[in-house]
């Protein structure tokens, strides 16, 4: 018995564990696959009406610049994002049919399994673009600060 619920706690969500999947935590990984998940079954018929409405509002809290928060409050701006949108996608997974849920986790964990290499892509990407912002405006705030002296 214990034995079955530790290789159910170690079992990697989506396919063999790959090198990054060992900083990411579980419930983010399920996070992310609930929500390729959802992306999947918006496409299947059988998904009601009321799941494709939550999954598009989660899309536009995501991208709209109105917030609860607002996201220039440091350390807490994005935290209205991190609580508010997986819930609305937990939310619209549940109203799910089973079988459609099941097919699109499924179709999910396949796209996962052959797309190790796009998280940690995405997460490269994003660190190299912030760091030429920061390198950019530093170089802009000194050239202003320098033709003011």
């Amino acid at each position: 018995m214990t034995q079955n619920i530790r290789s159910q706690k170690n079992r990697p969500v989506a396919g063999r564990p790959g090198v990054f999947s060992r900083f990411i935590p579980a419930r983010l990984r399920n996070v992310w696959r609930d929500a390729l998940s959802l992306l999947l079954a918006l496409g299947d018929r059988r998904t009601p009406a009321l799941a494709r409405l939550i999954a598009l509002g989660a899309l536009l809290y995501t991208v709209s610049p109105i917030d609860l928060i607002p996201d220039d409050v440091p350390f807490i701006g994005y935290g209205d994002d991190l609580v508010i949108v997986p819930m609305l996608l937990a939310f619209a997974a549940r109203s799910l049919p089973p079988e459609v849920l099941a097919l699109s986790r499924f179709r999910a964990d396949q796209f996962a399994s052959r797309r190790r290499w796009l998280v940690p892509a995405i997460l490269s990407a994003a660190v190299l673009l912030s760091v030429a912002l920061a390198y950019l405006v530093f170089r802009v705030m000194g050239a202003a600060l320098g033709s003011m002296t």
